[in-house]
């Protein structure tokens, strides 16, 4: 069995603190929380939450690499398609939860190299850590382009431009549910004899009910993850937007592949130090914890809030409508160190037994053009 690299002193200190905190919590609300709630903490707690907090999450040295970490042809495949939809906007570029700023560098450069450079380039992020992150790093590779950009720490109460979000729906907090083979039940966190346990009590919230009996198979012990979190925030963006394109990548399914009966255990995963961790108790504070995105609801939750489903194909579809060959042949083959290098980042992108399937893309437009790159080829709405 792999043994999983321990914290040092003062993250094992960082962790205890939180632990105490969530702790309080549960006992503050009765001895019992939903599992929403013990995720909303472990990631978001004000200054202990695993993305409100100063530990190094991305790259190498992090916990887990997102595409935009991997090579810069990610984001200047993008900026083809943000070009291509800039110019029926007002102008803004908007990013959810921009990472370490790596993925605004490269769509801001390939933009620029367009003559497509977006008026504002705004970046809407929680954690005060990240967003120093991505000063520092935007700062140091655009210092000329930074009267463009902007921070915010709440969504504008109206949007016009295009919308990106890269591994953002996965992270927002998600409900367990468990079927005993009568009826859906809400998995939450109450306090053991030895730190966090689980405890399965009756659904007391009627439209989670609903979608808990339409979704998971009537088989006894079956988990698996509802989303309340991300509906509500496409419900959010759809009634905001006022003119524009909604792009989201992300890793999931759709609704008859996420509840299949053999995925009986669910998506939640935890990422720390590029492990893969079942336990979602492990360390909070420093591990982060993901659910995969039914698209399904995504697609349902943007169709009723009035946007049109321009959309929904793999990363690697996308990519490749998009041009991402056309961005590696721009690549000099004669610096075969920085070709491999980048083509082997390439593969990784759309090999199918890597990021290529499993991550999906997914568009919303309103009152614009139907006709995006992206979805060229090998749209699969008609599975949603």
């Amino acid at each position: 069995m792999t043994r999983l690299p321990q914290p040092d002193a003062t993250a094992a200190a960082h962790s205890a603190a939180l632990v105490r905190q969530i702790s309080e919590d549960i006992r503050a609300r009765g001895g019992w929380i939903p599992f929403s709630r013990y995720m909303e903490l472990a990631l978001y707690a004000p200054g202990l939450g695993y993305y409100a907090a100063g530990s190094t999450k991305f790259g190498a040295t992090g916990d887990f690499i997102t595409a935009p970490e991997m090579t810069p042809l990610f984001g200047h495949t993008l900026a083809r398609q943000v070009a291509e939809l800039l110019p029926a906007t007002a102008g803004t570029l908007y990013e959810f939860g921009a990472g370490t700023g790596r993925l605004a560098v490269d769509l801001l450069t390939r933009l620029e190299a367009l003559g497509q450079l977006p008026e504002a380039y705004v970046i809407i992020d929680l954690s005060a850590d990240l967003i120093d992150r991505q000063r520092a790093t935007l700062a140091a590779a655009l210092p000329h382009l930074i009267p463009r950009i902007r921070w915010l720490s709440a969504l504008p109460d109206a949007l016009d431009g295009v919308v990106l979000g890269n591994e953002l729906l996965d992270a927002m907090p998600c409900e367990l549910v468990v079927h005993d083979g009568q009826s859906p039940l809400q998995r939450g966190v109450a306090l053991g004899p030895d730190g966090f346990v689980f405890e399965d009590r009756v659904l007391p919230d009627e439209a989670l009910k609903a979608l808990a009996a339409s979704r998971l198979p009537p088989v006894p012990g079956y988990v698996s993850e509802i989303s309340q979190a991300n509906t509500a925030f496409i419900a959010t963006l759809g009634a905001r937007l006022r003119r524009g394109a909604l792009l989201l990548i992300d890793y999931g399914y759709p609704r008859h592949e996420y509840y299949h009966p053999q995925r009986h255990m669910g998506t939640l995963i935890g990422h720390y130090r590029h492990h893969t961790v079942h336990d979602p108790f492990y360390l909070p504070g420093l591990m982060d914890l993901t659910c995969h995105v039914d698209f399904t609801a995504i697609a349902e939750a943007g169709l009723e809030a009035g946007l049109d489903l321009i959309g929904y194909t793999t990363q690697a579809q996308f990519l490749v409508n998009a041009g991402l060959a056309e961005e590696l042949g721009g690549i000099d083959a004669d610096d075969a160190a920085r070709y491999l290098r980048t083509a082997s980042a390439v593969q990784k992108l759309t090999d199918p037994t890597e990021m290529g399937e499993l991550f999906k893309v997914i568009g919303f437009g309103r009152g614009m053009p139907i006709d995006w790159c992206g979805f060229a080829s090998g749209d699969r709405c008609h599975t949603l």
